[in-house]
């Protein structure tokens, strides 16, 4: 095996990605789980990890460099909040040391807007972000990364001016599931997807955001007047919601370069949505991203 500098973890609230990484970021071994902040909880964070280390055979003196909500509250070691406005590279001077442990673990901090109309929160997308621009971004730009709970982020010359959290993917689980709209959907995954239907529904939230409420319910009645099947129903909810998320996000923004952060079907889903609204836009990948920014922290700290 190749000489390892440092192992990069990505620890979410429900999955847990590791790395074994070399000084040139070649990664050398990689491990996913289900093991998240809330199952690590109960196991304990220096098993689950240690379970990883072992399974990859790592060297028992080798850093960690961990972010994602195993710095929260209720994670392994609170790791804290930076404070927006803030230099992108800030955080690389935030990692909190994990006590009680044999090899040197640090956890990344997460980044916090405290204004009082706007409170935000975000942990773990803050790595992702530098390893997607870098320390020193020029020009004015809006970062989109889609998840369970989406963050669109606005960066001018390498410094976080302000971001957003837009539930949609939560949403997108609750309404399908809970509300009447699951009658609707039934049956979707069997079917092959609505493009159109989908398209359809983002410029319609684009455009009349105000609607949201009713834009949602034609899914059920369009099926009831007008027979649309289940995917295009549940095109049109998914469609409306991440419609509602550029519409909000780019309100203030609408001059800003969109650089999108994602991977797999998401990825897929934001494109064909910046497509026809007629945003341009960059992509990259999420994991990509996650990796180098773990990695500028890691050099950042152990630069030897």
């Amino acid at each position: 095996m190749a000489n390892p500098a440092y192992v990069a973890v990505d620890w979410g609230t429900s999955s847990f990605r590791l790395w074994l990484i070399d000084r040139d970021g070649t990664v050398l071994a990689e491990r996913r789980s289900g093991e998240g902040m809330t199952s690590a909880a109960k196991t304990g964070f220096s098993t689950v990890l240690a379970s990883h280390l072992a399974a990859i055979e790592a060297p028992e003196n080798l850093p960690v460099i961990v972010c994602g909500m195993a710095g929260a509250r209720q994670g392994w070691v609170e790791a804290g909040y930076i404070d927006v406005p803030t230099p992108l590279a800030a955080i690389l001077t935030g990692a909190v040391s994990v006590p009680g442990e044999s090899r040197d673990i640090r956890i990344l901090p997460g980044l916090a807007q405290r204004d009082i109309a706007t409170p935000d929160v975000m942990r773990g997308e803050e790595t992702q972000l530098l390893g997607a621009l870098g320390r020193a971004s020029s020009g004015a730009q809006a970062v989109c990364m889609p998840g369970t709970h989406s963050k669109w982020v606005h960066v001018t010359d390498g410094k976080v001016t302000g971001f957003s959290t837009f539930m949609t993917g939560e949403l997108f689980d609750v309404i399908s599931k809970h509300t009447i709209l699951s009658h609707a959907v039934a049956g979707a995954e069997e079917q092959p997807a609505d493009a159109a239907a989908f398209e359809a529904a983002v410029s319609a939230a684009f455009a009349r955001p105000a609607l949201a409420s009713n834009l949602l319910f034609t899914a059920r009645s369009g099926q009831l007047l007008h027979g649309i099947s289940a995917a295009a129903a549940q095109a049109r909810l998914s469609g409306t919601l991440i419609g509602l998320e550029i519409a909000g996000a780019l309100q203030d923004a609408a001059n800003s370069d969109i650089t999108l952060v994602a991977s797999g079907r998401l990825q897929a889903l934001y494109e064909q949505a910046f497509k026809t609204l007629s945003l341009a836009f960059t992509a990259i990948d999420a994991d990509a991203a996650v990796r180098r920014g773990l990695s500028a922290a890691a050099e950042a700290i152990w630069p030897n």
